[in-house]
């Protein structure tokens, strides 16, 4: 099974530019995205069968951009990312490292780009989140926004920072996008001054996901019982989301996206919890997280470790039972921990895939996640 999605919209009228500097930055954008195509044999294919699949016009598709678990970088996978597709319109869900890149060699457009969802602020979920703006200001054709996007993350903690060099509140997502934009302000003013850019907070509408008030959730009980409420509704799609527990991790979500051709649910970063069994209820896909206990141990990782990845993600053996739980027609697994094949070999995973959904009673579809797996979604 290959990647992803769909054709390019037309972008809107670039900022004002001087026509030599406009060529040469579309001359840069294309030979950037070119040696990004290059990346390897297997990358290059992968992209090509994307580009291939996105022209099917399939109004509801799943592409993982990213399947690696952890801040720890790979070479052989990319951080945890996914792109849905929805009538022509991409969100994209949490944004690991590597996510604009996957994002291009999957062959989704930046015009298309509508929205971006963050399940929880680690690292590893964040670390190319302002990259998508930053790089898109002002950038024409397919590798521009045509128009703002809506960005949904969670909200304040509610805690103090122990980082020296951050003290105060720790911030959510609105306030992280802001000091983002001040670290990174050097690059747009040079680039405005030449008329070559534009703001990337311009390209932006952020919101900060709260739990509702009756849940009682707070840092200290970070993911009580709870049913899914809303965070935003189109006419293409509505989103609702529920708490999860993931440690000391405050708000962590998982977001469920419901469509008129069908439903998929992301776990995001999750011990085992009925809040996610709850949003998932009869979903076409429940994308959701997995580790493997003997994998971490071949890490070498310290014991002490292990047993905090393991308090605070999901062992592989409980998917089935989850999805059987859930009702859900496919499940797919990612964000896979270790995700380095040499330690974990994928027939490794789909053997503990297969066996986990025999024991939970799970009939239905199981698919590993691979980086640029594409997935037409439909009822």
């Amino acid at each position: 099974m290959s990647p992803s999605n769909r054709d390019a919209a037309e972008a809107g009228p670039a900022p004002q530019q001087t026509a030599t500097r406009r060529t040469m930055l579309a001359g840069l954008a294309a030979t950037a995205a070119a040696a990004a195509g290059q990346w390897s044999g297997t990358q290059t294919a992968a992209a090509a069968a994307a580009r291939s699949v996105s022209r099917s016009g399939a109004p509801l598709s799943l592409t993982l951009l990213g399947t690696n678990a952890g801040p720890a970088p790979l070479a052989t996978r990319y951080g945890i990312s996914s792109a849905l597709v929805v009538n022509g319109r991409t969100y994209v869900v949490d944004c690991g490292r590597g996510a604009v890149s996957q994002y291009l060699r999957a062959g989704l457009s930046m015009p298309s780009l509508t929205g971006i969802f963050l399940t929880h602020l680690h690292a590893d979920h964040v670390v190319d989140y302002f990259a998508f703006p930053m790089l898109a200001a002002g950038a024409s054709g397919g590798v521009g926004f045509a128009a703002p996007i809506a960005v949904h993350g969670p909200g304040p903690a509610g805690v103090d920072s122990t980082v020296a060099a951050a003290s105060g509140p720790v911030p959510g997502t609105v306030a992280m996008t802001e000091l983002a934009a001040r670290a990174y302000a050097a690059s747009p003013t040079f680039f405005m001054s030449e008329h070559a850019g534009i703001d990337p907070m311009t390209l932006l509408r952020v919101h900060d996901v709260l739990p509702p008030a009756s849940t009682g959730a707070s840092a200290t009980d970070t993911a009580p019982d709870m049913a899914p409420f809303t965070v935003m509704e189109d006419d293409d799609v509505k989103v609702t989301a529920v708490l999860v527990p993931h440690g000391a991790v405050f708000p962590a979500y998982a977001y469920r996206f419901d469509t008129e051709h069908g439903s998929v649910v992301f776990s995001g970063d999750t011990a085992p919890t009925s809040n996610v069994v709850g949003l998932a209820r009869h979903a076409d896909v429940l994308v959701h997280e997995a580790v493997y206990p003997a994998g971490l141990a071949g890490l070498g990782l310290p014991q002490a470790l292990i047993d905090h990845i393991l308090a605070t993600h999901t062992d592989v053996a409980d998917l089935g039972r989850i999805a059987a739980q859930a009702g859900v027609r496919t499940l797919v697994a990612t964000h896979l921990g270790p995700g380095d094949p040499a330690v974990v070999p994928d027939a490794t995973w789909r053997r503990l895939l297969k066996d986990s959904a025999r024991r939970g009673g799970f009939t239905g579809r199981v698919v590993l996640g691979e980086d640029l797996l594409h997935l037409p979604v439909g009822r």
